[in-house]
């Protein structure tokens, strides 16, 4: 090949071949390297390769073929551990979509490892910054020192059996939680490990995962992300890390070795001590911004197939995600950009499952808006590998018809915030909520009870890393942001918290044990429900955030979780992980089918009855009893349908919730001789256990704002004879 001509300081002169158009990246076969970018509307593409660190460019080549809108070539003798990057030639005009300009390196977006961070410049635009025709400018400065490269990595890695942990959706209990967040301030964990996977993965942490009950840890977004310059300018980070850069590369600042296998490493521990591991993941959007934002990866590469645009004039970027642009999933080549990286991510990094951020852009397209057989749902119901992973969404985005809980078809979970507003509403003392509270508890039957789903597809959460912490949302009646510096702007205001007589930390004792309370009535309320249960890091010992319900940009000790835990806070922990042990033993808590009240008439039992505190039977005139906050209700194990539990074989069990602000008299149920109530759960007892005495059908003191549990026991020969 002949030396460049445009930049003649710089070499081109590697051999290379036609290569192959597939897989798409760059693939180290042991004896060189194939490249392959798709571009449809390129008109030439130029690999051009760095140094280790990616400082220097050394060479430019040309791919040589041009292969069903496939840029492709193939480089012999080449090793794992090229950098490299690339420059996409192609019309600049902005009013037809195209933004192509080589003067900018461009990140492969099949990249699975990044070298060196990105450094904010004016020379990272496409265009020129400050020039009277903004962005239909075109800027001829080279970003390539700006830009993080690609790296061509060696995905050998001997995971020994450890690849995959599948853990059955009815004992799914899944613990959202941060790379960071969960072990800069951990003991146990090598001051160098710290915000690492390597953290991550260390035994100690691990071993407070796996005894508080969890079956699945959920890592907000690992993937490579960017830090926006408004956030640096402020002395602030993106924190939770949504604004993706690169699908199939994990975030370099996660990685403490600096080595791609410290992700896989992570995973083989978690699934080593029985954990599954899911993946936030935010394929709505990328870093890109709107049409002033930076070029640096599928805007130069083509940004008219990449992302949705405004039909009448493709200037501009639909922006369904509220970031600035959305991608365009309705494009083949788009879908197989998600679903490579899906599959990447389960059979190469040891991944089971996904969250899919703002889930219903992903199903979007220009005629129906939200659409259940959108490509994107069709490819991962059909595709063996995918069909069998966790796929939870977050079923919602800003786009216009953009709620959509409880429409995404069979084999998809959703996060309920339905459950979420209705459960903090309950125990703030809001009137009026218990018919809705009892479809919530049940797994929300009127949003999921349809096309076969199980109770499972409902994902319930009080809290998410979004808003407040447990402990914020019994102590402030507002949101305190101020350290964002957004002047408290923003974050949501809409919190349904309340703070029990004083905004903030207090002394009082009555303050803080009614506080306390109402921590354990709503992780009760969670983990007693029916559904899949989701629980945020640190609220099993009552983290505090000090009032701020968006800490996306505080990679600080106000996010970080501090396990230097008081004894407020241990006996917390302790309560948690004996409701979670609840929630393991009686499989009745976690029912394979919807409880609607069927009646059995073989054994003359309803799977679920509705109780008044006097006793008897919801009733219509009841259920619209405004100013009753007051509910039992029994689940009974001997109505559960063959092939789910057999008959007879499960637990009968009594919930009782009162967020009343006294207490109520509650007439047990009447039962059986020889039978009798046990108290299983009392939330006013802190983490002491409960008397284990039989109780028969007699009014119960439930105290103010309290959770009971009871289990319907039968009494031995010497207890009967005892009693009589």
């Amino acid at each position: 090949m002949t030396k460049n001509q445009e930049h003649p300081d710089i070499k081109n002169c590697t051999r290379i071949t036609e290569g192959h158009p597939f897989p798409l990246g760059a693939t180290w076969d042991g004896q060189g390297v194939n490249f392959a970018i798709f571009s449809a509307h390129a008109t030439k593409v130029e690999l051009c390769l760095f140094d280790s660190e990616g400082k220097q460019e050394l060479e430019r080549i040309e791919l040589p073929e041009f292969s069903d809108e496939i840029w492709h070539g193939y480089l012999p003798d080449m090793q794992a551990g090229q950098v490299y990057g690339y420059r996409v030639y192609g019309p600049y005009d902005p009013a037809a979509g195209h933004r192509f300009n080589h003067n900018k390196l461009l990140i492969d977006p099949y990249a699975k490892q990044l070298v060196g961070e990105l450094i904010w410049d004016e020379a990272l635009f496409g265009y020129t910054i400050g020039h009277p025709d903004g962005d239909l400018s075109f800027d001829e400065r080279d970003s390539a020192p700006f830009v993080p490269k690609a790296k061509v990595i060696d995905p050998a890695f001997d995971w020994q059996g450890k690849n995959s942990h599948r853990a059955p959706w009815d004992k799914t209990i899944i613990y959202e939680t941060h790379v960071r967040g969960i072990s800069m301030r951990h003991p146990s964990v090598p001051e160098k490990l710290r915000g690492s996977f390597a953290g991550l993965a260390t035994r100690e942490l691990l071993d407070h995962i796996k005894e508080l009950g969890i079956s699945s840890v959920e890592l907000l977004p690992v993937h490579a992300f960017v830090h926006d310059n408004h956030l640096l300018e402020k002395g602030l980070k993106n924190y939770w890390g949504y604004n993706s850069i690169a699908f199939l590369a994990p975030h370099a600042e996660y990685l403490s070795s600096g080595n791609l296998n410290e992700f896989k490493e992570m995973a083989a521990s978690l699934h080593d001590a029985g954990l599954e591991l899911i993946l936030d993941v935010v394929y709505n959007h990328t870093a890109e911004g709107n049409e002033l934002g930076p070029t640096l990866s599928l805007r130069g590469i083509d940004n008219a197939t990449y992302y949705r645009l405004v039909p009448d004039n493709n200037r501009y970027y639909i922006n369904d995600s509220g970031t600035g642009n959305t991608l365009d999933l309705t494009h083949p080549c788009v879908l197989r950009l998600v679903t490579d990286s899906l599959r990447y991510w389960t059979t190469e990094m040891g991944v089971d499952g996904f969250r899919f951020d703002l889930g219903t852009i992903l199903a979007r397209d220009e005629r129906n808006g939200f659409n259940e057989r959108h490509g994107f749902h069709v490819t991962c119901r059909q595709d063996p590998t995918l069909s069998q992973l966790k796929l939870i969404a977050e079923p919602w985005d800003c786009g216009p018809g953009g709620y959509q809980v409880g429409a995404f078809p069979p084999g998809w979970f959703e996060w309920n915030d339905r459950f979420r507003d209705t459960v903090r509403a309950f125990w703030r003392g809001d009137q009026g909520k218990l018919p809705e509270l009892a479809s919530r508890i049940t797994a929300s039957g009127d949003l999921f009870n349809w096309g076969g789903r199980r109770p499972f597809a409902s994902v319930n959460f009080i809290t998410a890393h979004d808003g407040f912490t447990l402990r914020d949302l019994v102590s402030y009646n507002n949101k305190h942001n101020e350290a964002n510096g957004d002047e408290n702007r923003d974050g949501t205001d809409n919190n349904l918290s309340y703070n029990y007589g004083i905004e903030g930390p207090t002394d009082d004792p009555e303050i803080k044990a009614l506080r306390s309370r109402q921590i354990r009535n709503l992780l009760s309320t969670l983990l007693l429900s029916q559904g899949t249960p989701m629980l945020v890091a640190g609220d099993e010992f009552g983290h505090s955030q000090q009032g701020n319900n968006n800490v996306y940009c505080q990679d600080s000790e106000l996010s970080w979780l501090d396990w230097n835990l008081d004894e407020e806070a241990k006996s917390l922990l302790e309560f948690t992980r004996k409701l979670i042990q609840l929630r393991h033993t009686y499989p009745i808590l976690r029912r394979g089918r919807f409880l609607v009240g069927n009646y059995n008439e073989e054994i003359g039992v309803k799977d679920v009855t509705w109780l008044h505190p006097t006793g008897v039977e919801m009733t219509d005139e009841s259920w619209g009893q405004n100013d009753l906050a007051c509910l039992g209700l029994i689940m009974d194990g001997r109505a559960q349908p063959t092939g789910i539990h057999r008959q007879g074989s499960d637990a009968t069990l009594l919930l009782i919730l009162n967020a009343q602000a006294e207490a109520v008299n509650f007439t047990l149920p009447e039962v059986a001789q020889g039978t009798g109530w046990i108290n299983l759960l009392d939330t006013n007892l802190a983490a002491e256990t409960p008397n284990k005495s039989f109780i028969f059908c007699e009014d119960f003191i439930v105290t103010p704002r309290s959770v009971l549990l009871f289990e319907l026991k039968k009494k031995d020969a010497s207890e009967i004879s005892s009693a009589e």
